[in-house]
């Protein structure tokens, strides 16, 4: 097992920091960004050095709102592009880890620190790159419950052991913490022919997550509930790539995970409702919290006791006035997509997925 470990993740060295020089070197666009960035993030991108932006990999956006003063770690960061992003977005009172096994890679994100803080405006960085491995996070000097957000673009699929991955995050984060990540996930589990391939693991296909048995592998880490933030299909332009794999349906995904002790593994009914106080300066409006529960600024809305943690018992917390506790229950809670429940034919009852 080390020796395949240790195999893949020299392979994947290669791959990033030698045979890839550039973002259009990728032969698919399971890599690439095809999500537009809120207008506050493309703002902020706008100071990145274009270095950084030409040589960066990944698949979604994975940097939510309301991360001032947050300390952040960005697991396989690369040349740095979401850490100078998080930079920007959690001011000079946060802080920023990237982590990265790759010397090319991070041999750039580390050469364009003071320019980066200079065009913040920051007297000082607030940022740091580490090199080291995402299975191995105290090997890089993390500690226990110490990481208000974990992020990651595109990479956990990469890693031949993505349990001891998971593992570490919920080790690093604090209580409330949040992981939000995006990766490419599939509907089937990958043939060994396929992901002993190279190229289509380099790509981030021959890794990619089956997403039933990320669900086990989160259940099994005690982490009973996550949530999907946005999901589009993968397509391949590379006809050689289409021939391969083309018979298994890939996905771009962005989730997010919270460690907290209460969740249960579905949704049960307390008779909560929860508000948004429209006070996240991005979101003024409304609040999404994942693809099927969007909160409107001053409404309440019925939310299960999961959700009701989530966005109570996080940081989150101060931007919302949850209303009831768990002292009585009032059996399941419908949490189904509101497009589940149209298809189903089903009445929306008022709550925050409908």
């Amino acid at each position: 097992m080390a020796e395949t470990t240790n195999n893949i993740q020299e392979q994947v060295k290669e791959y990033y920091g030698k045979i890839l020089t550039k973002s259009k070197d990728l032969k698919t666009g399971a890599c690439c960004n095809s999500e537009s960035l809120p207008p506050y993030q493309r703002e902020a991108l706008c100071l990145i050095d274009d270095e950084i932006i030409e040589k960066f990999y990944g698949c979604g956006s994975p940097i939510p709102p309301a991360v001032e003063g947050c300390t952040v770690l960005d697991l396989g960061c690369g040349t740095g592009r979401d850490v100078y992003l998080a930079s920007r977005l959690v001011g000079p009172d946060g802080f920023v880890i990237g982590i990265d096994m790759t010397d090319e890679q991070i041999a750039v994100a580390r050469k364009h620190v003071d320019s980066q803080m200079a065009r913040f405006g920051y007297g000082q960085p607030n940022v740091e790159f580490r090199q080291g491995y995402i299975e191995d996070l105290s090997a890089c000097g993390i500690e226990d419950n110490s990481i208000d957000l974990v992020v990651s673009n595109c990479v956990i699929n990469l890693s031949p052991q993505k349990e001891k991955v998971f593992a570490e995050i919920f080790r690093v984060l604090k209580p409330g913490g949040e992981l939000y990540f995006s990766d490419v996930f599939c509907g089937r589990r990958i043939p060994g022919v396929l992901r002993d391939d190279p190229v289509l693991y380099g790509e981030c296909l021959g890794g990619a997550l089956y997403i039933e048995d990320f669900r086990r592998m989160l259940r099994r880490l005690d982490c009973l509930d996550y949530r999907v933030v946005s999901k589009r299909p993968i397509s391949f332009d590379n006809p050689g790539v289409e021939s391969r794999v083309g018979m298994i349906d890939f996905y771009a995904m962005t989730v997010r995970a919270f460690k907290l002790p209460c969740l249960e593994d579905i949704c049960e009914d307390y008779g909560q409702a929860a508000v948004y106080l429209g006070t996240i300066p991005e979101m003024p409006h409304r609040f999404p919290l994942d693809d099927h529960h969007l909160f409107i600024a001053g409404k309440p809305m019925l939310v299960c006791g999961n959700s009701a943690a989530m966005v109570g018992e996080t940081r989150f917390g101060k931007h919302f006035r949850v209303i009831g506790d768990r002292s009585v229950h009032f059996g399941q809670f419908d949490c189904a997509p509101a497009a589940a429940k149209d298809a189903a034919g089903d009445q929306c009852s008022g709550g925050s997925c409908c």
